[in-house]
């Protein structure tokens, strides 16, 4: 797995960058086909789009320089925003994409919220599935070791090999891990299969980024007990990982907004 796709002249282009910018415009573009069945302005999604990837871009950057910053503090302002090459955190993608969809319907008071998110909501694990491919392509998020028949080794020149160290019989490649990323890229997947088919059949507005919020942070808790690239001090009580303090607490906040968008849809329905 060669982390660099080409070379235009002396300037790499890399997996990282290609599939995480595929994610993007597949999300896109399924979001605005949902979108025409709730008779949003096609312009809404397109607008909001260019809203989302850069904000999407910026949060996921920053929480990756935040909670890395040992290795960040004494390099130039340059590698802070390198973005072809890794180093992008889902969950501050997702709060930067988040507070650009409240900041542009708050700007826009005609658009509705709800169906605007649920319209967005299937997309994100579809995005996040290449993204993760492309975590595969470039060495990061690598699993831990393992013996399994489809285990995967890294290249010398990736970080998981640097992290991880050379197989004991093969020098150009790392030991044998889990594919964490592949396993993260099915889940998604599946999980954007579950919410396509909501979609179509939601009760409330809102229902679907609902379960979205609670689904992911299921997928997301299961798949970091297969993760090896986190530090001993990142851990909670030994053993709860990054990934899986987050989704402790995006669990119950998906529950608490589902409840809460449900019994609103009951009272305007009463109302009626």
């Amino acid at each position: 797995m060669d982390p660099i796709a080409f070379k235009i002249g002396g300037f790499a282009i890399y997996w990282y960058g290609i599939l995480v910018a595929g994610g993007f415009l597949i999300g896109l573009w399924t979001a605005s086909r949902r979108a025409a069945r709730d008779s949003i302005d096609g312009k809404v999604v397109s607008d909001l789009g260019v809203w989302i990837i850069i904000a999407a871009l910026l949060g996921s950057r920053v929480l990756y320089v935040i909670t890395n910053w040992g290795e960040f503090s004494d390099k130039p302002f340059s590698d802070w925003i390198d973005f072809r090459s890794g180093g992008l955190v889902f969950y501050g993608g997702f709060i930067g994409a988040a507070l650009a969809v409240i900041l542009y319907t708050r700007i826009h008071g005609s658009q509705p919220l709800w169906e605007i998110a649920d319209a967005f909501a299937p997309s994100v694990p579809l995005g996040h599935a290449l993204g993760r491919l492309g975590c595969l392509m470039y060495g990061c998020c690598f699993g831990a070791t393992c013996d399994l028949p489809w285990a995967v080794q890294f290249p010398a020149h990736s970080p998981a090999f640097d992290a991880l160290g050379q197989a004991p019989d093969d020098p150009a490649h790392s030991v044998h891990v889990h594919p964490s990323q592949v396993y993260a890229a099915l889940l998604n997947f599946a999980l954007y299969g579950g919410l396509a088919w909501l979609y179509r059949r939601k009760r409330f507005d809102g229902q679907v980024f609902a379960v979205f919020l609670m689904a992911y942070s299921v997928n997301r808790f299961i798949v970091e007990f297969f993760r090896g690239d986190y530090q001993p001090e990142q851990l909670w009580l030994d053993w709860i990982k990054p990934g899986q303090q987050l989704s402790l607490f995006l669990l119950p906040m998906g529950f608490a907004l589902a409840i809460f968008l449900w019994q609103r849809s009951r009272l305007a329905k009463r109302e009626e």
